[in-house]
């Protein structure tokens, strides 16, 4: 286990110089960017203006009127009075050390931007996750138990249903019925918190917080309930039918017996594998539409900035994060699941 444990720490530091040096690449080609935009606004097109395109043909047309002097302060400004590869190497070092820059637009440094929106992403990721395995676990067991029967049938049209439906399209039609669209004004239109939050109790700031979380979560949660639902369900299925499960019968055990101490543990193995994957997930990842739709400033909506704005510390810093928290989020799968069955075995581990 700790040679591969070692491996794989090995492997993960190629892996995320590639995709580091992929974007890189990549974004070097985007038109329309930081020098591109600020020569745009002194020349009064604004940002993205007319003329402000990409690549160094856009520059060479958005620089006329400005002195050669004036435009090489800008690219030193931003950093891009020094070669590619020489910027590349500077931001590596920095990672390195976890110096992840400073924001072009937002004059603070990446770190600060991630912690300061980190907290809307956390909520609404940790309640979608915990939402949805408590009540998609259970209804799986039951819909395994149930199999074919009416409640079976029932349940898998409505969790089909909100499935089928985009989670932004359904935040709409939320706000629409509930956030005073045209019905009723039961939930507020914006944000986690009231504006006098602060002079609440802390029954009141509880209430006021889970008020305005309501419909962000309902409307990420619908869709979510299918695919760990059905999971469990086909999982307990293949369970039941194996040899195993027919001999513990044979010998009279209760039903419940034979459900949660034979079948439980090993039909529960994608489920407990996938998790920590979904739990780290819950920290750095933000629902783009959802964030914009309920006006939530998270870690969603500061990369989309970011990506639009051509703010290329926040991007190429947010993909560091991660990336890395992917990639551990894989290993740690890989180790919950050979302790949850300690009948797998890695390739190449000592027997």
């Amino acid at each position: 286990m700790i040679r591969y444990i070692a491996k794989r720490l090995l492997l993960m530091i190629p892996t995320l110089l590639g995709v580091l040096f992929l974007t890189f690449a990549v974004v070097q080609f985007v038109p329309g960017g930081p020098v591109e935009q600020m020569v745009s606004v002194m020349r009064g097109k604004g940002v993205g203006g007319g003329e402000a395109g990409g690549g160094q043909q856009a520059m060479y047309r958005g620089q006329q009127g400005i002195d050669a002097e004036r435009l090489a302060e800008i690219k030193a400004m931003y950093g891009f009075d020094k070669p590619a590869p020489e910027r590349f190497w500077i931001m590596l070092k920095g990672f390195a050390t976890l110096d992840l820059g400073t924001s072009f637009f937002h004059q603070k440094s990446v770190w600060e931007l991630i912690k300061e929106k980190m907290p809307v992403s956390v909520s609404l990721g940790l309640w979608t996750l915990v939402i949805v395995y408590l009540v998609s676990v259970p209804l799986g067991i039951a819909k395994a138990v149930r199999d074919g029967s009416r409640f079976d049938t029932g349940t898998s049209l409505i969790i089909m249903s909100g499935y089928a439906i985009p989670s932004f399209v359904l935040g709409v039609l939320l706000l629409v019925l509930f956030g005073g669209g045209s019905f009723w004004q039961l939930f507020p239109l914006r944000g986690l918190t009231s504006d006098n939050w602060a002079q609440l109790s802390l029954f009141g700031k509880v209430t006021d917080y889970l008020w305005h979380i309501a419909l962000p979560v309902f409307a990420e949660v619908a869709g979510s309930f299918a695919v760990i639902t059905m999971l469990t369900k086909n999982t307990f299925i293949e369970e039941i039918r194996k040899q195993y499960v027919l001999t513990a019968r044979a010998k009279g055990l209760p039903e419940r017996t034979v459900l949660y101490r034979h079948i439980f543990r090993n039909a529960l193995l994608p489920l407990l594998t996938g998790f920590p994957a979904a739990f780290i997930g819950a920290f750095f990842t933000g629902s783009l539409l959802i964030e914009t739709l309920f006006s939530l400033d998270g870690l969603g909506l500061l990369s989309y900035n970011a990506i639009m704005q051509r703010d290329y510390p926040v991007v190429m810093g947010t993909l560091f994060i991660f990336t890395i928290a992917g990639l551990f989020a894989k290993l740690i799968s890989d180790i919950s699941y050979v302790l949850a069955d300690p009948r797998v075995k890695f390739e190449g581990v000592a027997q």
